[in-house]
């Protein structure tokens, strides 16, 4: 008598691709940020606030042209340092205090798995941001330079990537409730001193050639560049470039997967 083929192997015994498995933490990790009330303050709410507030008052310079489309590219920047830093460094901190990262990076999503399933979701979640913050800026009357956005794309991606590898520096590196302190009083300073929603021309003499340095005003001064005038800043995007990539290297060398 002939045996019977052996059964194939159900597909719920194989392992997923690792394509499949960073698409499906990112998917966990985009939606952990929509679904954390403080996030989402951060995130949404607070930049709306000053968006609105920036728009309708006149207290705060913010240099010439019509305010509202000199001010959404700003808060357009302030939501990426809230994802991409903020959200991400406060996450790290305390997954790592708990052992979330240590047992996600010896499961089949891996190390590198774990890191771009975060990255991805910090895209996913500034997409979100910009749909939400544009819309808003559009009711009020903005008007962005379409010939821009390919500028305002690549500035974005740049200050993600940047932004996202502080975060992991900070968030992998001090302890959570400090991690906490330090992500949000940073968030603060880059608000009200870092060139993000205030041009880095209408500050202070005295400090605005330092400003022009850190990465907070290269996001901010490119993103009102290309949208508020459909042009390209290269310096902004080695300033970008170099942050992004000095702090990568910090990161992989000592970032600790638990405390």
């Amino acid at each position: 008598m002939t045996p019977s083929p052996a059964p194939a192997t159900a597909p719920a015994d194989r392992a997923a691709a690792p394509s499949r498995r960073v698409l499906a933490q990112a998917r966990f990790e985009t939606l952990t940020m929509l679904r954390n009330g403080e996030q989402l303050l951060v995130a949404l709410v607070l930049p709306a606030m000053v968006l609105v507030g920036l728009v309708t008052t006149s207290f705060v310079p913010v240099g010439p042209g019509r305010r509202v489309d000199v001010v959404v590219p700003g808060v357009l920047a302030l939501c990426v340092i809230s994802s991409a830093f903020t959200g991400v460094a406060i996450a790290t901190g305390f997954d790592r205090r708990y052992g979330v990262l240590r047992l996600l990076g010896t499961s089949p999503l891996g190390r590198l798995g774990l890191l771009a399933g975060k990255g991805a979701a910090v895209l996913a979640v500034v997409v979100v941001q910009f749909i939400v913050i544009g819309a808003l800026g559009l009711a009020l009357g903005w008007e962005p330079h379409l010939g821009g956005i390919p500028a305002a794309v690549l500035s974005t991606l740049l200050g993600t990537w940047a932004f996202v590898s502080l975060a992991l520096l900070l968030g992998g590196t001090v302890r959570a409730e400090g991690v906490l302190a330090l992500a949000n009083l940073v968030w603060v300073l880059l608000l009200a001193l870092g060139g993000v929603v205030v041009p880095t021309d209408r500050l202070p003499a005295g400090v605005a050639h330092l400003v022009e340095l850190l990465p907070s005003a290269a996001l901010g001064d490119s993103l009102r560049a290309a949208l508020l005038h459909g042009q390209a800043r290269v310096g902004c995007w080695l300033v970008l470039l170099v942050w992004a990539a000095v702090a990568t290297a910090l990161a992989s060398r000592l970032f600790r997967w638990s405390d």
